[in-house]
Parts: C-alpha cells; sequence; structure tokens
C-alpha cells in the first residue's frame, strides 16, 4: 500500500505522483491454537491520476524502457475503451477488457487486442459441511459431469478461456500428468445422482456475485437439463458481497448455498497450491466451505516443508490430481487476461501481472512528435 506521493519505490519505476491505497477488515478465523485472518478488501483509494517514472538508480540490469508512465483512474471502462481504440493521445492501454468487447478492439484503427492464457481462474465452491448434499463425492462429481465447461469457455467467454481439469492451469508448474478437463456426460451425471439419492423436493442453489451472472446461469441451466433438479440462482448484490465473504471466510455459519461461482487468481506460475489449493481445501483456507481435509493437509505439509524443486513439483502435482479425484470443486476454466493496446506500443504482456517494465513505443508514438 502507498497512500502518499512518492517518490516511493525500489524497482524499475519510482512514484512520484498520487497514489492508490486499500481498504480492509479482518475477517478472523481462529485464535487457537495459532491466530488465523484474512484481509477482506472492503474499498480502494486511488487519486485520478498516479505516476511513475523511471527509476535510473535501479539496482539490476532490468531497466524501465518507457521514461514516464500515468494511471488515469477517474474514467469508466466504456470511457477508457472509447479512448483506445477510437482515438489517439489520451490512452495506451486499458486492463481488464471483457470477452464483450474484444471484437471491437479487433476491429480497431488505433488499437489492437492483446489476450494472454493468465494464472486465474473461475470455480465452484462446494459447500460440503456435513449434512449437506454436496458432502457426497457422487454428487460432487454429477454435477462437474452436468456443466460444460468447454462450452462456457468457448460460447460464453467467446473463446478467450481454458477448461480446467483441476485448479491448477495447463501452463503452470505442477498440474498433474495428462491432465484432461471433464467433457460433460449428462447420463453419467444422472446415474450419480440416483445413486447419490438427492433430497426430493430440494433446490440446488448456485449463488453468484454479479459480476459472474451470467456464468452462473448457464451453471444453473445445464445442471437443470442434465440433472433434471430444481436449481435456484441467487445474485448477491454489491453491497452484500462484503459480509458475505466475512461470513465463507469466518466459517460460524453454515453457508447457505451449494455452489459459489468463485474467481481467483496466483502471483506466481511455481507451486499454485501454496496460495490456490490452499486457499480452497487448506485447514487455513479462507475459501474452504467444509471440515477440514486430513489428507489434503498432510500432502500440503509435506510441499511445504520441502527444499527439493523436484519433489516439490511432484507432491503439487499429487495435490492437484486429489482434488480432480475426488471432485473437491467445481472447476471450470481459466480465463485469459484481455488489453487494448495502442499499435505503436509495443507491451509486454504476463501470465501473473500487469507490469510495464519491459513495454516501448516506436517512433511513430504520438507522444514522440
Amino acid at each position: 500500500m502507498i497512500d502518499a506521493p512518492g517518490p516511493w519505490g525500489t524497482g524499475p519505476f519510482t512514484l512520484v505522483e498520487g497514489y492508490s491505497s486499500l481498504d480492509t477488515i479482518m475477517a478472523i478465523q481462529r485464535v487457537r491454537p495459532e491466530f488465523v485472518a484474512t484481509n477482506l478488501i472492503t474499498g480502494e483509494d486511488r487519486t485520478p491520476r498516479v505516476v511513475l517514472e523511471a527509476n535510473l538508480t535501479h539496482n539490476s540490469g532490468r531497466m524501465a524502457e518507457l521514461e514516464r508512465v500515468v494511471f488515469v483512474n477517474d474514467l469508466t471502462p466504456e470511457s477508457a475503451l472509447d479512448a483506445v481504440c477510437d482515438r489517439v493521445g489520451e490512452i495506451d492501454i486499458v486492463t481488464e477488457v471483457g470477452p464483450a468487447d474484444a471484437a471491437r478492439v479487433r476491429a480497431s484503427e488505433h488499437a489492437r487486442l492483446i489476450a494472454i492464457d493468465a494464472n486465474r481462474l473461475l470455480v465452484g465452491i462446494f459447500n460440503t459441511w456435513p449434512d449437506a448434499p454436496l458432502a457426497d463425492e457422487r454428487m460432487r462429481l454429477a454435477i462437474n459431469l452436468a456443466v460444460d465447461r468447454h462450452k462456457m469457455a468457448e460460447e460464453t467467454l467467446l473463446g478467450y478461456a481454458t477448461p480446467m481439469a483441476s485448479l491448477t492451469p495447463a501452463w503452470c508448474n505442477g498440474v498433474f500428468p495428462d491432465a484432461v478437463a471433464r467433457r460433460r456426460d449428462a447420463a453419467r451425471a444422472k446415474e450419480l445422482l440416483a445413486e447419490a439419492g438427492w433430497p426430493e423436493g430440494r433446490a440446488l442453489v448456485v449463488a453468484s456475485p454479479s459480476g459472474f451472472a451470467g456464468l452462473a446461469e448457464t451453471v444453473a441451466a445445464d445442471i437443470r437439463d442434465a440433472l433434471q433438479i430444481e436449481v435456484e440462482l441467487v445474485v448477491v448484490p454489491d453491497e452484500e458481497l462484503i459480509p458475505a465473504s466475512r461470513a465463507l471466510v469466518e466459517k460460524k455459519l453454515p453457508p447457505t448455498w451449494d455452489v459459489l461461482m468463485h474467481g481467483w487468481f496466483d502471483l506466481s506460475s511455481d507451486l499454485p497450491p501454496a496460495v490456490v489449493h490452499r486457499e480452497f481445501f487448506g485447514d487455513t483456507g479462507a475459501f474452504r466451505a467444509g471440515p477440514e481435509d486430513p489428507e489434503f493437509d498432510a500432502l500440503f505439509t509435506q510441499m511445504a516443508q520441502s527444499i527439493d524443486p523436484d519433489r516439490s513439483r511432484l507432491l503439487a502435482e499429487k495435490i492437484d490430481l486429489m482434488c480432480f479425484e475426488h471432485s473437491k470443486a467445481l472447476f471450470l476454466c481459466s480465463p485469459q487476461a484481455l488489453y487494448a493496446v495502442n499499435k505503436e506500443v509495443d507491451f509486454k504482456a504476463y501470465r501473473a501481472t500487469f507490469e510495464l517494465a519491459d513495454t516501448t513505443v516506436s517512433e511513430a508514438h504520438w507522444s514522440r512528435s
């Protein structure tokens, strides 16, 4: 957090104007035998402009190629897209472009679309607390077989996503060998439902933040069609997201949903279980929606204590495979990161973060005139 004007920073850039900070609250999971808590973001405080300048005393060979970078924080996403697609001299890069806007960027005279397979994932968290129907592994597999993740990636997300087998994207270290995302099999899903015995007259509840509402409706429709049970979709209003997130993290009350649409990310491609699988299934996991899993925790402890890279990778693969085999979540897809970029800007996209240290502009860029 940097909440005052600089200059700050010892990396390729130095902050010289403005600030960007986050407001958080603490959600406490437990205090004994050790204190475990998660900080939830409740707000963002950014000046209209945040300015970086190249750090000429950076102590590595990776020097910034740009002299000055200005982040413009007071534009709506629509206005920013207009500026990069329809005009020059205002905005050079727009981050977090949605799939629905990709065609407009591709057709632009001034901008081009950059897409990269990012360390992001979209899953459905299963409520596996005792007496919940999805505590039964057969029901979790049934739902995984009921949902067409390939169709979601290709049609709902317009091809800007990759179906996932488990929680590790195919390009990361630690994906289990021969991992293949499950194909929809409505007939087998219906058989598993019959074996497990879905409670008569009970609706399966799919909850979602508003940002994933369209994707959640796709999931709900697939489950209705394959399993022939009632599915209730609950879209959580934005103003209720913080208390709902706190309830999930603190685990004091059982969830009122069966499946929760949830997005997450990883800042490293090395060992995803460290910050992905652990958050969903570990004993200290903020997103775990069920009892602790001794098998998972034992494997994770071995990986966390390993100092041998090859052994760590094998353990990460074993964790990813275990999550797949036990259908520990509704594995959906990994969305790409999409950027609208001025055609005279050579922007280097990264899987994990948004960085500009290696970005350059051509001699024809408006800033050089």
